[in-house]
């Protein structure tokens, strides 16, 4: 079938549990194929067949023909998924269509912003995990679970992995690509009236996707922390900030290590910079808060 377009008549397609079951199907079986082929896997109808509970093969072939298009394209070898089809399967297979669990609140290192107190928590709050001050009860930071993550890890295991997933998203997004749909995204630099880390960085940076509407924000020196520069410069100082979500570096802009300022206007750029053990990286940053250049400033 091709579809008119509309998401409404694409999604309705899969109102049918065997048509999901077939995409089930073509989905294990590219995971059981030899790791060392390349290629989608595409799946014969006697194959597919074999794999799918259904009356006949006219029913099959009817919810295959519905299918391609949208979620399957068909080929010599057979049907296999087109990029809905990949997105969608991956999605199901996950269960991910389930809600969150929720676990139990647990401590996690960090800083308030707003009362310098290092006794955070974290906990489940909606389709969130959500960091907070337990001495002041305010939100320090929160950011989307999936339900195969609360499903599959305890409360420690679960801080680490939303403190990966939020490192390695907030790295690609100041690199211009949506971590949700990989679309463009648009930035915007933000010089903020009142902020708890004004003294430091009062620059918010907010980039936004044209194309599925998310948008990330986070202070003009996050987005320094995650550059090569950066990650080798912490390195070499026993820190991997690659694995550090954008709340444990609260304490930096607290204590006044990571500054930022504005020091040039038409147009604007930007100095961040991030200190650590005595020594400084130095950046220059444009308007859209891109890394122009670096420097070491090493302790004498």
């Amino acid at each position: 079938m091709q579809p008119d377009g509309s998401a409404a008549t694409v999604l309705g397609l899969l109102s049918d549990e065997t048509r999901v079951d077939v995409l089930r199907a073509v989905a294990r079986a590219q995971a059981e194929r030899d790791a060392a082929n390349s290629g989608p896997v595409a799946l014969a109808f006697s194959e597919i067949y074999d794999r799918v509970d259904v009356e006949n093969t006219s029913k099959l072939s009817y919810h295959l023909g519905e299918l391609t298009g949208a979620f399957l394209r068909s080929g010599e070898a057979g049907y296999s998924l087109t990029h809905a089809g990949e997105r969608i399967v991956r999605f199901v297979l996950a269960r991910n269509y389930e809600q969150p669990e929720a676990f139990e609140s647990t401590e996690t290192e960090g800083v308030c912003p707003f009362c310098g107190a290092s006794r955070l928590r974290a906990r489940l709050h909606h389709q969130f995990f959500l960091v907070e001050c337990g001495a002041c009860d305010r939100p320090v930071s929160n950011y989307s679970v999936t339900p195969a993550q609360t499903r599959a890890l305890d409360a420690e295991e679960l801080v680490a992995s939303v403190e990966r997933k939020q490192a390695m998203d907030y790295a690609q997004a100041r690199r211009g690509v949506c971590p949700e749909c990989a679309g463009p995204l648009s930035t915007e630099v933000r010089e903020l009236d009142e902020s708890p880390f004004a003294d430091a960085d009062p620059f918010l940076v907010v980039d936004r996707c044209g194309a599925c509407l998310r948008e990330y924000n986070a202070p003009l020196t996050y987005g320094v922390a995650y550059h090569p520069a950066s990650v080798a410069f912490h390195w070499e100082r026993s820190v991997d900030v690659t694995t550090r979500g954008l709340w444990a570096f609260h304490d930096n802009l607290v204590e006044g290590r990571w500054t930022a300022e504005r020091v040039e206007s038409d147009p604007a750029e930007y100095e961040v910079v991030l200190r650590r053990d005595g020594d400084a990286l130095r950046c220059r940053l444009d308007a859209d808060a891109d890394v122009l250049r670096t420097e070491r400033v090493r302790r004498r």
